[in-house]
């Protein structure tokens, strides 16, 4: 990839997405070991969120999946310390969510920051746990899902939800705050559910897209990429980490195994099993 020269650029930005675009997984379940083992999260609570993270991994979430899951994380953090959450995520980004940035979204933030661009990372995610992957990354400017605090706690409320035309809204503000140039501007995103962001700046890039994003883009004519180091990992549950019997994982697993045998089966003889 060619570098970006300073004077391709005038007052614009570069809007990032971040789960799934900067990084190789979800921001909001990469921290979930860490909760189960500091004690925030029972350990059904750890497999709800280990077995939403499978499926987020393996096809993406719709916009009703991600309004689900926003209510599952929500309702599970009240009552959670803000000074808590604060010293688990930093003292475990190195190990939890460091391996799994993209190399090729480092690049990218390092050669349109030499270009003199404002790099925001605008995500649905909350801005507790993006704050400290953003400054992993030397990125000051976020703009995320906000939780009510009161007291030092989350309540559970969500105050700002950052999703679809909400995202949207946020690069236009952006935009006039800080006098961006939006057609000279760049947006990054893996979801659908960012389109409407997208179609503000003049460089919509879509990356490792979900299949409606991947058709919209090349509908639209705009740049796909691929980034592959690392390989976006998906950790299933154990019995050991969550605490459920070998019984019930053993079905868990025979399911899925019917699940495959029954779609191949299927595919072989033009007729399902």
């Amino acid at each position: 990839m060619a570098p970006m020269t300073a004077d391709q650029a005038t007052a614009s930005a570069a809007f990032f997405d971040l789960d799934k675009t900067i990084i190789a997984t979800s921001s909001a379940f990469a921290f979930g070991k860490e909760f189960l083992n500091n004690g925030l999260i029972t350990r059904q609570e750890a497999l709800e969120i280990y077995w939403t993270k499978a499926s987020y991994m393996l096809t993406g979430h719709t916009s009703e999946q991600m309004d689900s899951t926003r209510d599952l994380l929500a309702q599970m953090t009240a009552g959670w310390s803000v000074r808590d959450i604060n010293h688990i995520t930093t003292t475990t980004m190195h190990s939890v969510v460091t391996p799994a940035i993209y190399s090729e979204a480092r690049e990218l933030i390092a050669s349109h920051r030499a270009a003199g661009r404002d790099i925001i990372i605008i995500s649905a995610s909350p801005a507790i746990l993006v704050e400290p992957i953003a400054r992993e990354l030397g990125v000051d400017l976020i703009v995320a899902t906000e939780l009510e605090v009161v007291e030092g706690r989350l309540t559970g409320t969500i105050t700002r939800y950052l999703k679809g035309e909400a995202k949207a809204e946020a690069v236009a503000q952006f935009a006039a705050t800080h006098g961006y140039d939006l057609a000279a501007s760049y947006g990054y995103s893996d979801s659908a559910t960012d389109i409407p962001m997208l179609e503000m700046v003049g460089h919509p890039i879509a990356v490792n897209p979900d299949r409606a994003l991947r058709k919209y883009a090349m509908e639209k004519g705009w740049e796909v990429r691929t980034f592959k180091n690392p390989e976006p990992l998906i950790q299933m549950p154990n019995a050991r980490e969550v605490g459920i019997g070998a019984g019930v994982l053993a079905g868990v697993t025979a399911l899925l195994g019917a699940g495959v045998w029954a779609a191949q089966r299927f595919k072989r003889d033009g007729r399902s099993a």
